[in-house]
């Protein structure tokens, strides 16, 4: 059921619930004025259905397994619940799930390959523009093969971190 939650001020509350009171009590009198609000009685949800934007799972665990989860979670640098939620996500959707430090390495990565891919641009524009004599020339074709050594390495590191995260997600054989 949802569950809605709200403030009132002491003589409102008062006086509400000696209404409510003749009425079957607070919970039964606010379902009967929201339903006279709405003016159709509440539907029942459907099974299976939702409802709400998210909902909650309550897991037991014994002692061993949670001190087990709160290990890993913390050398994952994550709260117990993250890390469940992660793993969850990640056999559900069979997606990477990144923790706070490998997003910024992420987005650290992304931006160097920015950069790199901007020098290129006006290394190659300056190439088409400007008549260069030969070791002029051959000094920005080196440098470009360097920003190419550069961008492999960084995207095979990519790669290596992608494989790493999945494999550590998924369920060991």
């Amino acid at each position: 059921m949802d569950r809605f939650t709200l403030r009132l001020p002491p003589d409102l509350a008062c006086r509400f619930d000696a209404a409510a009171t003749a009425r079957g009590g607070r919970s039964h009198y606010l379902r009967t004025i929201m339903e006279a609000a709405a003016q159709a009685p509440l539907p029942s949800p459907e099974p299976g259905s939702l409802g709400a934007k998210s909902t909650k799972l309550t897991l037991r665990l014994g002692g061993e397994d949670m001190a087990m989860l709160e290990a890993e979670a913390a050398r994952a640098g994550l709260m117990r619940t993250q890390w469940a939620v992660m793993l969850i996500r990640r056999r559900l959707h069979g997606r990477l799930q990144l923790t706070p430090p490998e997003a910024l390495a992420l987005i650290g990565v992304r931006r160097e390959l920015h950069r790199i891919g901007v020098n290129i641009n006006q290394i190659a524009r300056a190439l088409n523009t400007a008549v260069m004599e030969g070791a002029v020339l051959e000094l920005e074709v080196a440098q470009l093969a360097a920003f190419a050594t550069e961008i492999r390495c960084n995207i095979d590191g990519l790669e290596d971190a992608f494989v790493g995260n999945l494999a550590y997600w998924s369920v060991e054989s």
